[in-house]
């Protein structure tokens, strides 16, 4: 959901309200039946903190409209597993016709592979995708030894781009899969040059990620006397984290954390559910080692050397990785082009998928374009070679 430790604090503070309100309320019932609150006003004190503990969802939910079509955890019967650099099996599904245009698709940090409905529903029938889930996330295990780095992620995604056999692809990465792009081109140069023939960046940045997040000035100051020690001790304590995230899923809290970070004002009620079940499903010791990862990347010099074609892609609300950003690495990277969707937040792939989805199918057919084109003119050099003066004027 994020590569911003702007949304943890505030789902972490969300939690720790969830935890106290569940808490005060069966206080409050169980003093007033043993007789230390005598008054019926402590007992619905008591009864709504509980309700509103457990069926506050309810209530924040109502306040958004249904969609037509709401996103759902929908998996391709077209799977398996691939292994990972560090150890993990990563789960990879297949979907869309063999014989097209292959698209590689790695989704953002503390989501899986399932973000991807409206934009999948959009490329499957002309491309063939290979969507997989990150480490610790989704149906794939964690590393071996529980360590994470955006370097060891790329080589990841170098592996299942190895293990599908396709010779050539596109990637297309939103948040932290982006800034896996990023250091794989940095990392593996050769492959950009003999099998990527673009990639596609989604509400990602290339720098430091406090450096594009909106109240970035205010994290950087509370970098090492909170976030740090707050995430070792998210890593420490996960169980319990756990229960306070679904304790704040339940009363709703968490639904609003994620609309006012990740999401903007047009999002439905079933895509701020599908995006806020994803803080229940994660594993939180996982997601704190893989902000913590982030917190010590930066690839502000990549984009200047990228060797293919780049679209950069960003939603107009996106207030983890600002707009800016997107500028700034369209800007950079010497064959870059930028597309804007609105309404979106950071992750306008579950609010405006389709709108994504149409973006990407048209850059990756002007690919197809060029590489029709080089074939067509290398083959013409070819003929030229072979019959010299055929179809030249005398």
């Amino acid at each position: 959901m994020y590569i911003s430790v702007l949304p943890f604090l505030l789902g972490t503070l969300a939690g720790v309200i969830s935890l106290a309100l569940l808490a005060g309320g069966v206080y409050i019932v169980w003093a007033w039946y043993v007789g230390t609150l005598a008054t019926m006003g402590w007992l619905w004190s008591g009864i709504a903190m509980l309700a509103w503990s457990l069926l506050g969802r309810q209530l924040v939910l109502a306040l958004y409209p249904r969609g037509p079509d709401e996103p759902r955890s929908e998996r391709s019967p077209n799977s398996r597993k691939v292994q990972g650099v560090d150890g993990s099996a990563l789960h990879v599904e297949f979907d869309g016709p063999e014989g097209k245009p292959v698209i590689v698709m790695t989704h953002g940090w503390a989501l899986d592979s399932t973000a991807w409905y409206y934009v999948r529903k959009e490329l499957s029938k002309d491309f063939r995708l290979v969507l997989w889930d990150l480490p610790g996330l989704g149906l794939s295990s964690q590393p071996a030894d529980r360590r994470y780095s955006v370097e060891r992620l790329a080589e990841d995604l170098h592996r299942v781009i190895g293990e599908t056999g396709y010779a050539s692809v596109t990637l297309v990465g939103h948040s932290i899969g982006g800034m896996m792009m990023l250091t794989l081109a940095r990392l593996r140069p050769d492959l950009f040059r003999e099998k990527v023939n673009g990639m596609v960046l989604m509400d990602t940045t290339h720098t430091w990620p406090l450096n594009t997040v909106m109240a970035g000035t205010l994290l950087k100051f509370l970098r090492w006397p909170l976030i740090e020690p707050l995430l070792l001790l998210t890593i420490l304590l996960s169980p319990l984290v756990r229960l306070m995230n679904l304790q704040s899923y339940l009363n709703g809290t968490s639904h609003i954390v994620n609309r006012i970070t990740s999401l903007s004002r047009g999002v439905t009620r079933g895509q701020l559910d599908f995006g806020s079940r994803f803080n229940v499903k994660d594993t939180p010791s996982v997601i704190a080692k893989g902000l913590r990862a982030v917190m010590r990347w930066d690839e502000t010099d990549t984009p200047a050397i990228l060797p293919v074609p780049v679209r950069v892609i960003v939603g107009d609300a996106d207030r983890l990785t600002k707009p800016e950003a997107a500028v700034a690495i369209t800007a950079k990277a010497p064959r870059a082009d930028l597309v804007t969707i609105s309404p979106a937040g950071h992750n306008g792939l579950l609010e405006e998928g389709r709108q994504y989805g149409k973006a990407i199918a048209e850059f990756v057919g002007k690919l197809q374009d060029l590489q029709k084109t080089g074939i067509s003119e290398q083959a013409q050099k070819v003929a030229e070679l072979r019959h010299p003066g055929r179809g030249r004027n005398r």
